[in-house]
């Protein structure tokens, strides 16, 4: 895995915000290669940054100073088209909230990334069905969200997040809305089709049971990124 690159790495990134007069460093220096099947959880506490880190790694925000590589390619100074095209094709998000089209079934919500991206409907409702089923849900694709339960939203979410085959998952509290058991069961099988399909996953959470069964886990310190044992 050495030898290979990783699929995002952030290579001394910083972010600073200006309020008023004074300067909110966010990142400073902050390092973080994330390599491909591997999952990462992003522990800190509420204001430390987690968000902004994602923002930053899903090139949704510049940084003010480093370089943010993914699968190799320098995106710092890329122009917003290039920059939305590598998202499109390389980056997945799940946030807290599930986000579903209230108005589409299970099925047509993870058909629309793919057909945006151009994939003929026919592949896109294939490949929703296949992704719904391997997340459990087989026997809720043609159900809108407000007939799903919170954890069978969330699975949608992430199959949606994954349907044009990214190679970096971006995920933020994706389990915060759910109840402990549920939490565990998404979680679960969210980490499954990571090791799976060889994603990338920036996972960011409050929960330390979850965390612990991650690959590896990372905090913000002093606005650097620092490695948890």
């Amino acid at each position: 895995m050495s030898e290979e690159v990783p699929a995002l790495y952030l290579d001394e990134v910083q972010r600073v915000y200006s309020q008023g007069d004074s300067r909110l460093a966010i990142l400073q220096q902050a390092d973080l290669a994330l390599w491909a099947g591997q999952s990462v959880a992003l522990v800190a506490p509420s204001g430390a940054g987690k968000s902004t880190l994602l923002h930053l790694a899903g090139l949704l925000e510049r940084p003010d100073q480093g370089e943010i590589y993914v699968n190799g390619k320098p995106t710092a100074h890329m122009d917003d088209r290039g920059r939305t095209s590598l998202r499109r094709l390389h980056i997945g998000f799940v946030y807290q909230f599930h986000h579903l089209l209230p108005e589409f079934t299970a099925q047509e919500n993870v058909m629309l990334p793919q057909m945006i991206k151009g994939l003929p409907r026919a592949e896109a409702r294939a490949r929703a069905d296949e992704l719904l089923s391997y997340l459990g849900l087989q026997a809720r694709v043609s159900h809108r969200p407000k007939e799903l339960s919170g954890g069978e939203q969330q699975r949608v979410a992430i199959a949606r997040a994954v349907a044009n085959a990214p190679h970096i998952l971006l995920a933020d509290e994706p389990t915060g809305n759910l109840d402990p058991k549920t939490a565990d069961h998404v979680f679960g099988i969210f980490t499954a089709l990571v090791k799976a399909t060889g994603l990338a996953a920036l996972i960011a959470t409050h929960n330390m049971e979850l965390a612990a069964k991650m690959d590896r886990r990372v905090t913000l310190r002093d606005g650097l990124i620092v490695e948890l044992p």
